[in-house]
């Protein structure tokens, strides 16, 4: 088959294989009709919706993607209980939430959204703006005794995985 048709059959063929693996886990079973529904909706999908998407970036190392969500998963569990205990064992009063600026290395708008998003998701924390020129995001974190801490984590652990992630 010609590469320009499996394009156009096949526009996003890890978005394909993403939706019939989660339309098989959102019906919670594995048997053909499913399956094939999903290999339908796989399908469809992509090709509908591929006016919308003119420019795939660039991804340089798509198992270091794998890796990244392993650890936002990881963070995001350990958030959940963090954030967890100290609803329910300290008071409002000893929580000292604070608005850190984030400032950015990345400078491609997938990577950004991904950086956004990873924040947003971890409990805790939360994007809440992107500067005008894309440099620096702003956070807000629930409890952040030393910011600087906080903010250094960020680029450390999400944003030079990313920078490798989208090279």
């Amino acid at each position: 088959m010609p590469l320009r048709l499996t394009r156009r059959l096949l526009p996003h063929p890890l978005l394909t294989l993403l939706l019939v693996v989660v339309w098989c886990l959102l019906n919670n079973s594995l048997t053909l009709g499913t399956v094939v529904f999903g290999t339908i909706l796989g399908l469809l999908i992509p090709i509908l919706t591929s006016a919308y998407w003119p420019d795939r970036p660039p991804v340089a190392r798509p198992f270091g993607m794998i890796v990244y969500c392993v650890i936002v998963i990881f963070d995001i569990i350990k958030s959940n209980i963090t954030v967890a205990l100290q609803i329910l064992f300290r008071g409002n009063d000893s929580l000292q939430p604070a608005w850190i600026t984030v400032p950015l290395d990345l400078r491609k708008p997938e990577a950004i959204t991904i950086l956004a998003g990873s924040i947003t998701l971890t409990p805790g924390t939360l994007s809440a703006d992107l500067s005008a020129d894309g440099t620096a995001l702003l956070v807000h974190a629930l409890h952040a005794p030393d910011p600087d801490a906080v903010r250094d984590d960020i680029k450390a652990r999400y944003e030079s995985r990313l920078k490798e992630i989208f090279a």
